[in-house]
């Protein structure tokens, strides 16, 4: 949200009551709170009818200092409020004569006290990172409106890059961009999103996560260029700056503070066929592509029923259309005989045909309007209304349907749309804010669906496929990037949206397998398959056309087969990464600076990316097999062919469709599995440890997990001259392949 005309003039109505000194402080216990009158008191006339802004420091986690900043205090602030961890850290606050300091860990933030010149700085350590300075924090009144605003500023370094904010389609790096906290189903290809997380990340290794969950405004070096500027409606505003060191442990600190990632099956791993956005479900159809896979020897893991399972008029009833299906149960038990799992698509939103509607009506599980009538629209279902997921009868009601699907032999849910919330006229059960529960609400859904899954299966073998989502929605995996389209430039958004959201600490992501609106060409599919399959997840689904492989032509189905062979066959290292994913909250999916912090050409790449800490992707965008990445610097060996090259430049290469660079790091174990047919099995029986090349005095670790994510086998390996020293513990069931030079003596234990 712009205020301002230029460098010195305000926008017409808007008048700004800006920090401008130090007017005092208390300390109490862990909390540094700090007085800021809106103008310079020289004497002592001067404080009358003056705003004032009082900002209080607190530390939730070591290396967070959490600032919250208000205008008048007595403001009723409704939730929803995202859920935070919080532990007892040891803080130290320290005054002299001209600063006051608070430190957490290796975080400090330092308050100028001379008159006339307020100013709130972060530092790593000595290392200063950004600040706010007079002028930057405001409380806003806007005269056309009669609205009222807080707003904070940071300074944004000459060479600093902005990145995050969630699932954002538009270019990678935010600098230069206006960005709106607002979940809308907007497809791919414009500026709104599914998933809206008002965190963000620099090059500078630092975050910041305004704790609102409605509608924060960014303005980032775009009102202000050399600023990042973010406000919410109110008369507080509250933010959590984070600090790892670097942008990776940035990432782990805030999901530390918000939730990290369950960890999902290794089965959910495997490739999904959808039937997609198409009414024709019966058995004997939808048997028809099942065997279709089986005939070309091509593995499939999940099957998945998209929207008309259920009668067209009745989204959402979670009964079978008998028309279509009359023996659910066993067709569900007959593919779970071919080895399949089984997903179905849900959204929270009742038909008014849907029996449900009359049930959640008379019990009081709907959301309401202010004159206590269920809130209906004829958007999307006619008469439709929505779950109230803030009433906790009303989630074991929603839970209660669900289980009976489960009981049928359901594995899973995609847990589609939440994103039309309304936020006029409307109470919620727990009297929630309508504006902030807009975004929230998704985060709601996807916990009541994803507890009941936990507890009828048990952690570690739920799984969602959620579209929508918000601060700490990255608890209930999987999410996929939303509508896109079958075009290679729509192709390159949907991966600019998956490098956006991981940054949010979403540690799992997917896509629609050649886009979902349109049809694509046979060559756009055999690229995205190739995309798809080196993805945390991957799963084949379309608007108008079934999205099986032979429809597009045979060498199709060899390009799939090929992909999906080689991701079960990394699973010992793919499953070892959703590990760490969960225990640590580093994503599965990584942009290049992620990895290569130091690096100044992998700040700005957004069309390839690092696959778990190994292995660097770059998906071909062009039909004529033509594609451009850059290397960081080191010894890299391609995975496919053991091509070597030497990295710190831009490498031009063509590619047909059996290929793609997938390059792996130097100093590297990659641990191979032998079971290119199934994403689940025993990853270190018969493992192949993959060594890249290794640098003198060069060092390696892997840990190789079991299915169920407990560790079974410790790798490490070191040169020292022409010999590379590898010890293994664990199981002895395994062989060596090395890529690179160095004689590999084995000392295991």
């Amino acid at each position: 949200m712009k205020f301002t005309n230029g460098f010195w003039a305000m926008r017409d109505g808007i008048v700004p009551a800006y920090a401008v000194e130090y007017g005092g402080h208390m300390v109490r216990e862990q909390e540094l709170t700090v007085y800021l009158p809106a103008k310079h008191i020289a004497d002592r006339g001067d404080p009358m009818n003056i705003p004032m802004l009082t900002i209080t420091l607190s530390s939730p986690l070591k290396g967070i200092i959490k600032v919250s900043a208000v205008h008048h205090a007595g403001a009723v602030v409704r939730g929803p409020f995202a859920q935070m961890n919080a532990e007892n850290p040891r803080i130290e606050i320290l005054e002299t004569e001209e600063e006051l300091i608070y430190c957490s860990g290796n975080l400090k933030a330092v308050i100028d006290k001379r008159p006339g010149n307020y100013r709130l700085s972060f530092y790593d350590g000595e290392r200063f990172l950004t600040e706010s300075g007079c002028h930057n924090l405001a409380y806003i009144k806007d005269g056309n409106t009669g609205r009222n605003y807080m707003t904070e500023q940071h300074l944004i370094d000459v060479d600093e890059y902005v990145y995050g904010l969630g699932e954002r389609f538009t270019p990678f790096v935010k600098n230069g961009q206006t960005v709106e906290m607002w979940n809308e189903d907007g497809g791919t290809a414009s500026e709104i999103a599914y998933k809206n997380i008002p965190f963000h990340i620099t090059n500078k290794g630092y975050g910041v996560l305004v704790n609102h969950t409605g509608d924060v405004a960014y303005e980032i070096a775009s009102e202000k260029v050399e600023r990042i500027q973010f406000s919410v409606e109110g008369e507080c505003l509250e933010y959590y700056f984070i600090n790892g060191g670097s942008p990776m442990k940035t990432v782990e600190k805030y999901t530390e503070l918000t939730g990290r990632p369950a960890l999902v099956p290794a089965w959910s791993f495997g490739l999904w066929l959808s039937t997609s956005f198409k009414p024709h479900y019966d058995e004997k159809t939808t048997s028809e592509y099942i065997s279709g896979m089986a005939r070309r020897k091509i593995p499939l893991h999940v099957f998945h029923f998209d929207a008309y399972w259920m009668d067209a008029l009745k989204w959402c009833d979670y009964t079978w259309d008998p028309k279509v299906t009359t023996d659910p149960k066993g067709m569900l038990k007959r593919y779970h005989e071919k080895g399949l799992h089984v997903c179905v698509w849900i959204n929270s939103y009742i038909a008014q045909k849907s029996y449900l509607f009359a049930e959640g009506k008379e019990k009081g599980y709907l959301l309401k309007r202010t004159d206590g009538s269920v809130w209906q629209t004829d958007l999307w279902q006619p008469g439709m209304a929505i779950v109230d997921f803030t009433n906790p009868d009303a989630c074991a009601w929603f839970q209660e349907k669900l289980k009976v699907l489960m009981d049928m032999g359901v594995d899973c849910f995609k847990t589609d749309f939440a994103e039309r919330i309304p936020v006029r006229d409307v109470v919620w059960h727990d009297g929630s804010d309508p504006v902030k529960m807009h975004n929230y609400y998704s985060v709601l859904y996807n916990q009541t669906v994803f507890s009941l899954l936990e507890r009828e299966r048990g952690k570690g073998d739920a799984v969602v496929f959620a579209r929508s989502s918000c601060i700490g929605g990255q608890r209930f995996p999987v999410h996929w990037g939303g509508d896109c389209t079958a075009t290679y430039v729509s192709m390159a958004e949907t991966l600019r949206g998956g490098l956006s959201l991981s940054l949010s600490g979403y540690g799992f992501w997917s896509h629609d397998i050649s886009g979902f609106e349109q049809t694509a060409t046979p060559d756009l599919y055999k690229r995205w398959c190739q995309f798809g399959l080196l993805s945390s997840h991957s799963r084949l689904h379309g608007a108008d056309s079934l999205r099986v492989p032979w429809q597009f032509d045979e060498e199709s189905c060899d390009i799939l087969r090929e992909f999906v062979n080689l991701k079960c066959r990394l699973m010992p290292y793919l499953y070892g990464m959703a590990v760490q994913s969960h225990a640590y909250g580093r994503p599965v999916l990584r942009p290049m600076f992620l990895e290569f912090p130091d690096d100044p050409g992998c700040h700005t790449l957004d069309r390839q990316y690092m696959l778990g800490n190994a292995l660097l992707v770059a998906p071909v965008f062009k039909e004529s097999g033509e594609v451009d990445y850059y290397l960081p610097k080191g010894r890299w060996i391609h995975l496919l062919t053991g091509e070597k090259k030497e990295g710190g430049s831009w490498q031009k290469e063509v590619h047909d469709y059996h290929s793609l660079p997938l390059m792996i790091r130097e100093n590297t174990i990659l641990p191979m599995g032998k079971n290119e047919e199934d994403p689940v099995y025993d990853y270190d029986d018969d493992v192949t440890l993959v060594l890249s090349e290794f640098t003198e005095g060069g060092t390696a670790a892997a840990e190789i997990p079991d299915a169920s994510g407990n560790i079974v086998m410790r790798v490490k390996a070191e040169r020292k001259g022409d010999e590379i020293t590898v010890q293994v513990e664990g199981n002895k069931n395994y062989r060596i392949k090395n890529l690179g030079d160095g004689i590999v003596r084995d000392h295991s234990v």
